[in-house]
């Protein structure tokens, strides 16, 4: 778990000159703080409603376009039929189609059957019935029109939902474990705080200029489910000395390009504590986040170049005008796997089932039918996970076979292979401006593929396919991640393919996945390179050891 004494740091650079407001830099330094200061992201919802849905697509201003929408969970998808190869060379426009993506936020998860069947319900009239399930919990749909985009968000509202900072610069869903409340073990049940969070400050200007995403976790989940080793900010339930239970305070995680874990702080934070201490260290981003370049304006940077004693004394000092007790650190995760797929007893004594999608993808249709499972076999209550599964709680135990069933059906599984249930995807080329790979469907077939090739695998393997290098599907955190790339073919011509990370992992020891000389696969060779390295592993592992510690022993040969 991340360290209070020793913090990874980048070089010592100066803090004048980084755009940060608290210093006195308030002049935009790129032309995205221009366009925010020009126009608030929060503004854009009603020139939505009043002008671009009743005008159309060619009426939208281009920094509501390509900015601001964001705001409101939108974002142009890529045109049909651009190959990876044209990412980095078409412009913008060159790049987007007139339709829209629009991501669904979903704080901590929870869903009633009603807010699954709205949703449902939309993604089959207005985007095509696609739908996907992401890695933080939220649903995304494609092919939105703007036309359409009001009435979605009134029938979104009618069920407590939006799209509202589902993206952009501002506090993006707040993750939760989609358990909470419900185990018996869970250190603290943090619904509570999430939501008091979530309704201060969600659509709040006071956070809706940030100098980049923030991306928050608030748990209290032994299995440590909601990633918090890579979050910008996350709460971690703790028990301190006197046996009350709280949260320990982690910040600075991050993937993308330069990827780095979370630190603590070494605070504890008592529930009623939360939403303050959140808001503190969010106005720390806002104000000393470095803005002049984005790609520095993440607060991992800040973090790095600080260290966490340093955060910890402007937090105190010039935010919460208090001083915050010291606290321990969590436990370390009770179990490698973090999806909760499959069968869990609730302390009710009723039971959660969580099952496995097709790497987060989806129809409106489906949802729609799992809403009707979880009245059926439930009470209708449904959960999103952070690894783009889903899970129906209150199932009595005389029901929990017939629900089995019933979703496997749908090929929804709550006993998965190991590569079904390990297997993530980023949206990739299908829709993605900034892919590179197409990925939904390549990694459906490469599980399907590695289940006819290696059927008696059964440890615990995660293998993550990203369309780009910005690890929307956490490739640096995997046992086999994919970094969506161009790889010349043995004919010397380029094609899509990917370079492979191994041996990522989180929790106890957390580390990135090793690159091995840039080592790079085309598509063609993913699974040919998944069976050999996975085969190499069954030959040569010691009793009890998961693949990530095999490959810190490992010679290089063997993984290449």
């Amino acid at each position: 778990m991340p360290s209070v004494s020793s913090p990874t740091r980048t070089s010592n650079r100066p803090q004048r000159g980084q755009g940060q407001w608290a210093l006195g830099y308030r002049e935009p330094l790129n032309p995205n703080e221009r366009m925010k200061k020009d126009s608030d992201g929060l503004e854009v919802q009603q020139r939505i409603i009043d002008i671009y849905a009743k005008a159309g697509f060619d009426s939208i201003d281009p920094g509501d376009l390509r900015g601001r929408m964001r705001w409101m969970g939108l974002y142009t998808q890529r045109a049909q039929g651009i190959p990876g190869g044209k990412t980095a060379v078409l412009e913008p426009e060159e790049l987007e189609d007139s339709y829209f993506m629009m991501r669904v936020r979903i704080d901590s998860g929870q869903l009633s059957s009603d807010a699954l069947r709205v949703i449902g319900g939309i993604s089959t009239e207005f985007g095509r019935d696609v739908a996907d399930v992401t890695d933080r919990q939220n649903v995304q749909y494609h092919w939105i029109r703007i036309e359409d985009v009001p009435e979605i968000w009134r029938r979104l509202e009618t069920v407590g939902l939006s799209s509202m900072e589902a993206c952009g610069d501002v506090p993006r869903v707040m993750l939760g474990c989609p358990l909470a409340g419900i185990l018996e073990d869970e250190v603290i049940d943090a619904t509570d705080v999430i939501h008091a969070t979530v309704d201060k400050y969600v659509g709040n200007p006071e956070f809706s200029n940030l100098p980049r995403k923030w991306k928050t976790s608030m748990s209290g989940c032994v299995d440590h489910c909601t990633e918090p080793e890579i979050d910008d900010v996350a709460f971690v339930g703790v028990v301190n000395e006197a046996g009350e239970a709280g949260y320990d305070l982690w910040v600075g995680g991050g993937l993308s390009t330069n990827p780095m874990f979370a630190q603590r702080v070494g605070v504890f934070v008592r529930p009623e504590e939360v939403t303050e201490v959140w808001a503190g260290v969010t106005s720390v981003f806002r104000d000393y986040g470095y803005r002049r370049q984005r790609t520095r304006a993440r607060i991992k940077f800040l973090m790095a170049d600080w260290g966490p004693e340093k955060f910890r004394q402007v937090l105190q000092d010039e935010y919460l005008q208090r001083q915050l007790p010291d606290g321990p650190a969590p436990a370390k995760a009770k179990h490698d796997q973090r999806d909760h797929v499959g069968v869990a007893r609730q302390k009710d004594g009723l039971n959660a089932v969580g099952f496995a999608l097709r790497t987060g993808r989806i129809s409106g249709s489906l949802l729609t039918t799992i809403a009707d499972l979880a009245d059926e076999y439930g009470q209708g209550r449904v959960r999103t996970t952070t690894q783009q599964k889903l899970v129906i709680l209150d199932v009595p135990d005389e029901k929990v076979e017939a629900l089995v069933a019933a979703l496997a059906e749908h090929d929804l599984l709550v006993r998965p292979s190991a590569f079904r249930r390990g297997t993530m995807a980023c949206t990739g080329l299908e829709f993605c401006k900034l892919a590179i790979v197409e990925t939904k469907q390549h990694a459906q077939d490469l599980y399907a593929e590695l289940e006819k090739r290696l059927p008696e695998f059964d440890e615990p393997i995660g293998i993550n396919v990203n369309g780009c290098p910005n690890s929307c599907a956490r490739f640096q955190t995997a046992d086999i991640g994919f970094k969506g790339s161009m790889v010349k073919d043995d004919s010397g011509e380029m094609v899509e393919g990917f370079q492979v990370h191994l041996g990522g992992h989180l929790g106890v020891d957390a580390t990135f996945g090793r690159k091995f000389r840039g080592h790079k696969v085309t598509k063609a060779e993913t699974a040919d390179y998944c069976e050999r390295v996975l085969r190499g592993y069954l030959q040569r592992r010691e009793p009890g050891e998961r693949f990530a510690a095999y490959v810190a022993r490992a010679e290089e040969d063997w993984l290449l």
